[in-house]
């Protein structure tokens, strides 16, 4: 039977509403914007710790760009509980290294689900650094990424590290349409791939039959 992923995040907020001190949660973000409505939903429930680790971006300016971006959103962003931010290492050495040989692959497939574990892994080891309650990913908001995979990733390192992985499919319920709503209102920037070169040539090769066409 396929898991809904929704109604088990809101099984497990609903036995967390109203504890106090609230639980703590590491939310591993992929950009801003993506993280604009996880926060406004989860920040509700849990004290959140946004850790900024994507060394698939491309090129260096681009990745600089964007956790600047995530940061003050943060600063400027008005939560129940408050908000931290942890800029992680830009490595993007293991980013490739952890894809060689899978470069080319279109997005969606294997590249993509090695590149989805080297970031939960590291949200996965500051959460246990830090001993928060929970650990999850922005990721699961984008029509592009595949839930099911980041969900079974993500459960997998929670079984190897010993933190609770909250489950997620944060497109429900038109998650991805409210990010996009509260994008335009903080004026955030919007990339328009993915981040790392291979999804970059990927779209500039859409947009050049598109053009052509």
């Amino acid at each position: 039977m396929k898991r809904n992923y929704q109604k088990e995040l809101e099984q497990i907020i609903r036995s967390v509403q109203g504890k106090e001190p609230a639980p703590t949660l590491l939310l591993h973000s992929c950009c801003a914007p993506c993280s604009s409505y996880v926060l406004q939903y989860l920040s509700q429930y849990f004290q959140i710790a946004v850790l900024y680790y994507n060394p698939n971006i491309y090129p260096s300016e681009e990745y600089w760009k964007r956790v600047r971006e995530q940061e003050e959103f943060i600063e400027r962003f008005s939560s129940f509980y408050p908000i931290s931010f942890i800029e992680g290492k830009f490595e993007p050495d293991r980013f490739y290294e952890t894809v060689k040989g899978l470069e080319h692959l279109p997005e969606g497939g294997e590249r993509c689900f090695r590149c989805y574990e080297l970031r939960l892994r590291e949200a996965a080891e500051y959460a246990k650094q830090l001993k928060k309650d929970f650990f999850t990913t922005t990721l699961s908001i984008s029509p592009l990424k595949n839930a099911q995979k980041l969900n079974e990733i993500g459960e997998r390192l929670a079984h190897e590290y010993g933190i609770s992985y909250l489950c997620s499919d944060f497109k429900k319920k038109d998650g991805y349409k409210q990010s996009v709503a509260l994008s335009r209102e903080y004026g955030m920037y919007r990339q328009d791939y993915c981040g790392c070169v291979f999804s970059k040539q990927e779209r500039e090769q859409q947009k050049a039959q598109n053009e052509n066409s």
